[in-house]
């Protein structure tokens, strides 16, 4: 194979790259292969953007043309454009696109400025934190698949996931929360003021000497109380009644009882006219319970935790028809004899049976080895598998949901149901003797003062009922995980919920996957040994390696970034050996040691030991031999201190799909038994599960598909990634890769907020005692009532609030950005 690669940028599109020929168009000194890159680069430039060059040499894709490939054709389906797209009506069409390419603010002006290019295109709007590009155009004028072509072709293609369209039918986001919180919050705040006559006065009588006022305004809150208890508590009152319809009790029991109790109580004083109720703590009650529960439903939306293999393939791909015409089509339509042409660096998408002599797959997606496997005509490539190299041709040999990458998630980790989604919480585990304790109390205590008369009796019963409610420990729990849960954001670490942060604070064990998450996988110590360079011979390799995919190629290219680039002639790659190619008019070859010993006619170069704990690439020009490059991997930050820390507190494993090759540095920090190499998802899966049976509580630690079985059977699971908007597998936490060596820190704060926890249980008991003691004596005012639960609502959440935010700032945390 011989192709002739332009690099040198003077002799290329400044736009796109691509050759100048003789049609080329020339402004400011830049030359443009057509229009259509030329007016791109006139928007930026007139709106001094031309920082977008800067990112990247030519960023964008040749205008040229504007020809419609078949790479979208897809996006032509009707029934396809109606799951994908947000709303049709006879000429608008609104979409959301995410666009992996958004990285800086050039990126989002350029983007919303997208109708300039397609006039079609009415709105854009960009929504930075989740890469997202929001498109309102009339369809009469133009089409998705045209927006997206265009897209495409100044650098921002949009990534339509299968996942996308299945999750399109989900509901929104439920803002009826928000809803009954503004239902309670106007409630409490309206009958606050109605009865601020008897806050001042201690008795309606005082102002109201005929009560018409007391019946009028006891009517009102009435009327404002009844929607409080129908629809803003309706969760809280469904909850524990489906927990008493089990058998069992929850801490919505007790609130329960405690919200009819005091909405009972209140209309009964209130239509008898003994009282004027106690519809402001009522209220008050229910608003900061809702306020408790939206912190625990408050989470990070521009992050995903629950994904499957769905997320990770691509919506469509490309076809061969009987007459070998190539054309695009939904992944949904892929089954068996499905011919399928996958280009280099694309996924397969399902099993399939290699028509073409060769080619080479990346399975380090689901295995995490890293090293590309040969496969011959005939061979079967898995789903998941990323093409190296040319193009290959294949027959689908089942659908997409029946490919060997579905087989981990029938796995019952995957289950919703599995028991690894019902932890309770604390507060829910004493709930049942709080309920009982509290039951008994209000009885006793009514039988004792019923002899003064059945209403005393009655009274001092509900005044039990209402002053025990436990709505302090039902907020203690949400506002002390709430305030947790901002300090692991604000420190790299993205937790699901807070629901989930006692299991990080019970675990015994923690497991590594080695690949991308101890080490960086797109990075390596490099360094030239062997021989010498001079800088041209330097940019000869680059140059060269440029033109490769190959992962080590990738490295040394990263590794001279600053040298500037030659052209490139008579190039040649044989995947999974080496280079070939003519620069300057010298000829280099460029592989492993049997490559370039193969091609070069020279005997193998003496190596040391030290070889086989690092990747080499050897280099030779004209037949002379240079020496060769040398990489290690590039352990992260901090990560020798981390596992020196919780090797002393924790059972330390490390479980990887990638090769033993580093396993004589590791033993430094695990112990031989718990170093474990080239192990399968399923495996990786089966070893969590048998430390499990073991009685342990394993924190998993990943970064691939290859790891999500292991994730999601762990007692939590954390995906670290160097880019929180990329595609991550199941998990309950999305970890930032600079922030690992933070992970001890991460699980001792989060026990120490269990601990809160207990010390706010503590305070709320107090609370409890005193109210119970106006109860129970019979002394329980409106004044009381309405001071007192308030009050220890409020203190409970400036407690556990400032608590949590000290105990952060005192462990080196970051509490604030």
């Amino acid at each position: 194979m011989q192709q002739q690669l332009l690099t040198d940028r003077s002799t290329a599109c400044y736009h796109c790259g691509e050759a100048c020929g003789s049609d080329a168009v020339a402004v400011d000194e830049k030359s443009f292969c057509c229009e259509g890159c030329k007016m791109v680069y006139q928007i930026l430039d007139e709106n001094e953007m031309e920082t977008y060059y800067c990112l990247q040499e030519q960023p964008g894709i040749s205008l040229n043309g504007k020809q419609r490939s078949g790479r979208f054709e897809y996006l032509e389906d009707e029934a396809l454009l109606d799951e994908i797209v947000d709303f049709r009506d006879g000429a608008k069409t609104s979409v959301r696109l995410y666009i992996p390419g958004i990285h800086c603010t050039s990126c989002v002006w350029l983007l919303e400025n997208i109708y300039k290019l397609d006039n079609g295109i009415t709105q854009s709007s960009v929504n930075f934190l989740k890469r997202e590009l929001s498109l309102t155009f009339n369809h009469q004028q133009t089409s998705l698949r045209t927006i997206s072509e265009l897209l495409h072709s100044i650098g921002y293609e949009p990534e339509f996931r299968l996942d996308q369209v299945e999750n399109k039918k989900r509901s929104t986001p439920d803002r009826r929360l928000w809803l009954k919180m503004g239902v309670a919050g106007f409630a409490f705040g309206n009958i606050m003021l109605f009865s601020f006559p008897d806050y001042l006065a201690g008795s309606a009588t005082d102002l109201d000497s005929h009560g018409y006022f007391t019946v009028f305004f006891g009517i009102l809150n009435i009327a404002l109380g009844l929607p409080v208890l129908l629809f803003s508590s309706s969760d809280y009152l469904k909850s524990a009644w489906a927990a008493l319809r089990q058998g069992g009790i929850n801490l919505d029991v007790p609130i329960s009882i405690g919200i009819l109790a005091l909405f009972g109580r209140s209309v009964y004083e209130i239509m008898t006219g003994i009282g004027t109720g106690y519809m402001d703590s009522f209220t008050g009650l229910v608003f900061f319970l809702l306020i408790g529960r939206m912190i625990q439903k408050k989470t990070y939306e521009r992050l995903a935790f629950d994904r499957d293999y769905k997320s990770y393939l691509p919506l469509s791909v490309t076809i061969l028809g009987q007459n070998g015409i190539e054309r695009s089509t939904s992944i949904h339509k892929i089954g068996e004899g499905v011919r399928m042409l996958i280009r280099n660096q694309e996924l397969v998408p399902a099993d399939a049976t290699l028509l073409s002599e060769q080619c080479f797959v990346d399975y380090s997606f689901i295995t995490g080895e890293s090293e590309p496997v040969k496969i011959e005509q005939g061979e079967t490539i898995y789903a998941g598998g990323r093409i190296v190299g040319k193009s290959a041709l294949m027959t689908a040999t089942s659908e997409v949901s029946n490919s060997y990458l579905t087989k981990l998630w029938n796995d019952a980790a995957f289950d919703s149901a599995s028991t690894r989604g019902n932890v309770s919480s604390l507060a829910d585990r004493i709930s049942p003797h709080f309920t009982l304790s509290v039951l008994t109390i209000a009885m006793v205590a009514g039988l004792m003062w019923l002899p003064e008369g059945a209403g005393q009796g009655i009274n001092v019963f509900t005044a039990v009922l209402i002053i025990a409610c436990p709505c302090a420990l039902a907020l203690s729990t949400p506002f002390t995980l709430g305030s947790a849960l901002n300090i692991f954001s604000r420190n790299g670490l993205y937790i699901k919920g807070i629901e989930v942060i006692e299991n990080l604070s019970k675990i015994t064990d923690v497991v590594f996957d080695k690949t991308g998450t101890l080490t960086k996988s797109d990075q390596a110590d490099v360094s030239f040994d062997g021989g010498k360079l001079t800088e041209e011979e330097y940019r000869m390799v680059k140059s060269v390696c440029k033109q490769s995919v190959h992962p080590l190629s990738r490295k040394i290219v990263g590794w001279l970034e600053s040298m500037p680039l030659k052209v490139v002639n008579e190039f040649e790659e044989v995947i999974n050996k080496g280079l070939k190619a003519t620069v300057d008019g010298k000829k280099l070859v460029i592989g492993s040691a049997e490559f370039v010993a193969e091609e070069t006619g020279l005997g193998m170069m003496n190596q040391d030991r030290s070889a086989k704990y690092a990747s080499r690439v050897h280099v030779a020009i004209d037949g002379e031999w240079k020496g060769w490059f040398e990489m290690r991997s590039h352990y992260r930050t901090g990560v020798a201190t981390l596992l020196d820390d919780l090797r002393k507190r924790f059972g330390l494993f490390l479980v990887s799909g990638d090769n033993d090759r580093q396993k004589a540095e590791l033993e430094t920090y695990f112990s031989n038994n718990s170093l474990l190499f080239n192990r399968k998802p399923q495996e990786k899966l089966d070893f969590i599960k048998n430390l499990q049976n073991e009685d342990r509580n394993i924190l998993m630690i990943g970064d691939g598909l290859n790891d999500a079985g292991a994730l999601q059977q762990s007692n939590f699971g954390i995906a670290l990634t160097d880019n929180l908007s990329s595609f991550t597998p199941a998990c309950d936490a999305i970890l930032d890769g600079d922030a690992i060596s933070s992970m001890d820190r991460f699980i001792h704060f989060a026990q120490k907020s269990i601990r809160i926890i207990l010390w706010s249980f503590g305070l709320s008991l107090i609370y409890n005692v005193v109210g119970l003691s106006f109860a129970v004596t019979g002394h329980l005012s409106p004044l009381v009532a309405a001071v007192l639960m308030p009050l220890s609502s409020i203190s409970i959440m400036v407690f556990t609030s400032v608590t949590t935010i000290l105990t952060a700032k005192n462990m080196g945390l970051a509490t604030w950005k």
